[in-house]
């Protein structure tokens, strides 16, 4: 792991992999760099693929006196590029991280080469789970239910289509980084600090991207039981959109499958 301070102190944590054109891969809730680590060789016989720990999760700053909202996102991933020089960079995001990257690059035209999308969030039609999800880390009785050991082996477990994936390593790795009271805080908030109205923001951009664009899902998603919907109507706002659905595979099809998502990622950011 390596370590980046950003100009306004935030430091980040990061896997970094190979050479050649940059590959930025984000990770979601509750997740880190970690989800990506099996991916990343693949990709990076070709590329040099950095996987950074966002704020509030994996090694990175858990400030609990912010709010984790679409423009803290913005400065950070400003930093990270400038810093790391990926500038163009191809981008690759899973579950929270579609949004954070999504909203940066409306405002960032033309530093994305390819985007390649996994089973994410675009829209602000968020379904009754989701918003339940939300009003649960809202609250301070009922947020360790999802942030506390149980609720991470919970999560995770839900998200595999193939349980005997989490092992006891990936486990441990997962909860690792929220042993403590202000680390679990910051997680949850780290979960509901989007705004719907920069969802909205992206549900409108969407159809005006013009680079290319690969998605790859598992169908077995039951974390964001809606996926397929999702990609049904990316793929109409964006038409040029190459799609592959892992049948076998769940939410977190980069522990289901690491070395088909490697492989299809290696190819859409080798072409």
């Amino acid at each position: 792991m390596r370590r980046l301070t950003l100009d306004d102190g935030m430091t980040l944590t990061y896997r970094e992999l190979g050479s050649g054109a940059p590959v930025l891969l984000l990770h979601g809730w509750p997740t880190s760099s970690y989800l990506w680590r099996n991916v990343m060789p693949a990709i990076a016989r070709n590329n040099c693929v950095i996987a950074i720990d966002l704020p509030g999760f994996g090694g990175s700053a858990k400030p609990v006196d912010i709010r984790y909202d679409f423009d803290l996102f913005d400065r950070v991933l400003d930093g990270v590029v400038d810093k790391l020089e990926m500038d163009p960079v191809g981008i690759a995001v899973h579950d929270l991280g579609g949004p954070v990257a999504l909203h940066w690059m409306i405002r960032n035209p033309g530093r994305v080469s390819r985007l390649a999308l996994l089973n994410t969030l675009l829209y602000p039609d968020f379904r009754p789970d989701l918003i339940e999800f939300v009003r649960t880390l809202s609250n301070p009785n009922r947020r360790e239910t999802l942030t506390g050991p149980d609720g991470l082996a919970d999560i995770m477990r839900l998200g595999l289509a193939d349980e005997s994936r989490l092992t006891d390593e990936v486990l441990a790795a997962v909860r690792e980084p929220f042993l403590d009271a202000d680390a679990r805080l910051a997680l949850a908030l780290a979960g509901i600090g989007l705004h719907p109205s920069g969802f909205a923001e992206i549900a409108d951009w969407l159809p005006t991207v013009d680079l290319p664009v690969r998605i790859i899902y598992g169908e077995r998603d039951q974390v964001l039981t809606d996926i397929a919907t999702t990609v049904e109507r990316a793929s109409k706002d964006m038409p040029q959109a190459e799609v592959t659905a892992l049948p076998n595979c769940g939410h977190f099809l980069q522990e289901d499958d690491p070395e088909r998502v490697g492989e299809l990622l290696a190819e859409f950011f080798r072409s």
